[in-house]
């Protein structure tokens, strides 16, 4: 069933890059965008991260934080992130746990995979709460990130 705004947003513990659990409860009283992407090194999915990372100011300066995921393992993601110099924490969900949780996966996707991310975009304020989510089914389209810096202005910090 999918995540609808008002939800309390769904817990998750899971490895960064550094091989260090992370969970939601990190963030308590922080303003908190969650990127779900398919996959590490592919087109959409380093546009998408390195715009982000390009604008990582934006996110400091309205005292939000940012973490990717994906269902690729830490050693991926950490060559990932070291390469496209990636500025936000990754976080694996290599058993696919959080992105069940949140309603962002592919049963089915390309060339016979199964279980991947899908491109999808939340905001949980510092109470824990869903404040906008967008869960997209092309993997070729990008997140709406002026829906989503608009949501952090009207949450504030």
């Amino acid at each position: 069933m999918a995540l609808k705004l008002g939800d309390k947003a769904p817990d998750f513990k899971l490895y960064n890059t550094e091989k260090n659990v992370v969970s939601l409860s990190d963030y308590a009283g922080k303003n908190l965008v969650i990127l779900f992407f398919p996959q590490s090194f592919t087109g959409v999915c380093t546009k998408e991260l390195c715009n982000t990372r390009d604008d990582i100011a934006f996110y400091q300066n309205i005292g939000a934080e940012v973490v990717a995921v994906s269902v690729d393992s830490i050693f991926t993601l950490g060559k990932f992130k070291e390469e496209q110099k990636l500025n936000f924490p990754l976080l694996s969900d290599f058993n696919k746990e959080m992105s069940t949780a949140y309603d962002a996966i592919y049963h089915d996707w390309i060339l016979g995979m199964k279980g991947v991310s899908k491109r999808a975009a939340f905001v949980v304020d510092k109470n824990g709460i869903i404040r906008y989510a967008e869960v997209l089914e092309s993997a070729g389209d990008l997140p709406n990130f002026d829906a989503v810096k608009s949501t952090l202005n009207e949450i504030g910090n």
